[in-house]
């Protein structure tokens, strides 16, 4: 069964919405600077929470993979940096994890969304991701991906 992507979520072939933030190593990192690479970009609720590790995780044991395709992943969430550095370093993650405190990326990409958990409603990240080609083209949205399925669906749209 297909998901409803809502709209204001950019869909393949929109150029991706640049962006720079900075990275858990202190760092300001722009998509655009990473013109010539596909780009992973994919969207996390929290850091060091079970879905987040499992696929972070995944993403990291794939490293190799996603090198020979020649992608690079950048994962973002709204934490602030030290607890970026916290997850990192506690999961041996090998790629830049991104910090977006205000959220303006996530609004950018549509997936800043009303959720709602043990009857309470609050704003957060609709986990979800990006594939984007070398000249900052979207070529795969996965909105509401589940952790598992993150790394195969990026490999996939990669052409894997």
């Amino acid at each position: 069964m297909a998901k409803t992507i809502p709209a204001g979520v950019p869909m393949p072939g929109d150029l991706a919405p640049d962006f720079t933030l900075t990275n858990d190593q202190g760092e300001a990192v722009s998509l655009s600077a990473l013109r010539g690479q596909r780009v992973i970009l994919y969207f996390y609720p929290r850091a060091d929470t079970p879905g987040c590790t499992k696929q972070a995780c995944a993403f990291r044991d794939a490293s190799a993979e996603l090198a020979e395709l020649d992608a690079v992943v950048l994962g973002l969430s709204p934490d602030p940096v030290k607890d970026l550095v916290k997850f990192r370093d506690k999961q041996g993650l090998n790629f830049p994890l991104l910090s977006d405190e205000d959220h303006a990326v996530a609004e950018a990409y549509g997936v800043w969304r009303e959720k709602s958990m043990y009857g309470r409603t609050y704003m957060g990240i609709q986990r979800s991701q990006f594939v984007i080609d070398a000249d900052g083209t979207i070529i795969a949205t996965d909105y509401k991906i589940a952790p598992a399925k993150s790394v195969p669906a990026a490999m996939a749209a990669l052409g894997a």
